[in-house]
């Protein structure tokens, strides 16, 4: 027993030294792993992590791109600014330098438009080294103000987007608005052209000491930021003026409630014209009483467009041969089609009349003789090959597609409806478009609004005339406009 008992007080000094080396192995092992990942596996994350602590990389803004018109009626180059940014002042105060609060706030209110005592509330916080007072001064103002010589008063600089013609264009531009908390384009060429106008960011990296001041000799990284590109609209100033003016007179002379112009060159598909009323001055886009003002209506707003379309369906049925200027039917003043009556607008008979007739006196018992002439088929596709129920592509925002879906059901009195106008929706910039094609031999253009597009690092990107497709025989767009220019003399 005692042998026994020496063995094993023999044996447990050995046993505590494998036990505490093996630890100290494991503890080993546990460091260098440690290590390894600090040094190997997390090199990256903790280099930015240590960069973070003496790096400093500041955004630098790009500015905004412009916005010009033409005006070809003065026989030169000169581009007109329709968008642009404009350099602006802050005035601020340092209350603790004001040293009379109430004659300074007297001295302000008139030049600001301020309030005095909404002034002096500002002036008089002693404790407070910055208070700003007014926003989007112009340097005159500015001017006027330093001139006072007034104790505490500051300016700053500041850009905000400027438009120098106001509502004339305002459905046009769209604006510069709050997106979050970036000021973004909306609506118009503002939106539409956002990417193209804001540029692009740079940024600025440099180095800084423990104290965190600049190291003047540590190296330094700069991406330059690349400025917007200026966008040269094709726009006639004049002629956008005299629309846009003419418009609004006709719109509160006739009580309506709203109303658009497009004017456009039916060779190019060149915009020279288009407003909208109401119209907003972009300028103070934040004080419209209704947002929906904001929507450009030649390209947003589809609607029934009426008798205009007797037109179209004349094309129709003249390119297919149906008819000619002096086929003739006879009007009863009514058609009954699937249990539905459909009269003409002024609920009469007019008789034997001819298809020029029918445009001149605006039949609707006519435009369904016509429709019937072509059939379901046909006239579902020439209303197609004319752009109704499809965007044209032109490069404002929210442009909408309008609705030609009964014209695919197959029934005529869907075709009937809209051999006149009546049962599906269009918007005035695919209207417009249809009757240039007329006017252009039967040539369907593109319609566009942007002439050039003008890159800061000198690119220029001119657009051309985009040919479509020929939607009649030049032979037919001939007959109709004879027959539209004989409608129209009829009406004066």
């Amino acid at each position: 027993m005692n042998r026994l008992s020496n063995n094993q007080d023999w044996r447990l000094p050995v046993d505590r030294l494998t036990i505490i080396s093996l630890v100290f192995f494991l503890l080993a092992a546990l460091i260098f792993l440690r290590l390894f990942k600090m040094q190997i596996i997390d090199y990256d994350n903790y280099l930015q992590a240590a960069e973070a602590q003496h790096l400093v990389e500041k955004e630098l803004e790009p500015e905004r791109g412009n916005v010009y018109i033409h005006d070809y009626q003065t026989g030169s180059e000169i581009l007109y600014p329709l968008a642009i940014s404009k350099k602006y002042y802050l005035a601020y105060a340092v209350p603790t330098q004001v040293k009379n609060p109430v004659l300074t706030a007297r001295h302000l209110a008139t030049i600001l438009d301020m309030e005095e005592d909404t002034l002096l509330k500002r002036l008089a916080k002693e404790d407070d080294s910055y208070e700003p007072l007014k926003h989007k001064l112009e340097e005159d103002v500015k001017n006027e103000i330093e001139a006072l010589q007034l104790e505490g008063i500051r300016f700053s600089e500041e850009i905000f987007r400027y438009y120098p013609e106001g509502d004339i264009a305002g459905s046009v531009t769209g604006f510069i608005g709050y997106q979050g908390d970036d000021l973004v384009g909306q609506y118009g060429v503002e939106g539409y052209w956002q990417e193209e106008l804001a540029g692009k960011t740079g940024t600025f990296t440099f180095e800084r000491d423990a104290a965190g001041q600049l190291i003047p000799s540590a190296e330094r990284i700069r991406a330059d930021q690349e400025n917007g590109a200026d966008l040269i609209l094709t726009l006639d100033r004049s002629i956008q003026f005299t629309a846009c003016n003419a418009l609004k007179k006709t719109v509160l002379k006739h009580g309506a409630d709203d109303g658009s112009v497009i004017i456009m060159d039916p060779q190019t598909g060149a915009i020279l014209a288009m407003c909208s009323y109401p119209s907003f001055d972009p300028n103070k886009y934040n004080e419209v009483e209704d947002y929906n003002v904001y929507n450009n209506s030649t390209i947003f707003e589809p609607y029934e467009p009426g008798s205009m379309i007797k037109a179209i369906t004349m094309a129709a049925a003249l390119d297919l041969g149906k008819v000619t200027p002096m086929t003739t039917y006879e009007d009863t003043g009514s058609v009954e089609i699937a249990g539905y009556t459909i009269r003409n607008s002024d609920g009469q008979a007019h008789g034997i009349k001819n298809m020029t007739q029918v445009l001149e006196e605006s039949l609707n018992t006519g435009a369904i003789f016509a429709a019937r002439q072509v059939g379901l088929d046909m006239f579902r596709n020439y209303f197609e090959r004319f752009g109704f129920g499809q965007k044209t592509g032109i490069q404002i925002s929210a442009e909408k597609a309008g609705d030609i879906r009964n014209l695919t059901y197959g029934k005529e009195i869907f075709m009937a409806t809209g051999s006149y106008g009546q049962g599906f929706t269009a918007t005035p910039i695919q209207i417009v478009n249809a009757f240039a094609a007329i006017a252009n031999g039967g040539k369907l253009m593109k319609p566009y609004i942007i002439d050039e597009i003008r890159y800061s690092d000198g690119e220029v990107k001119k657009s051309q005339p985009q040919f479509l497709r020929q939607i009649i025989l030049e032979k037919t767009a001939t007959t109709l406009s004879a027959m539209l220019a004989t409608t129209l003399s009829a009406m004066l």
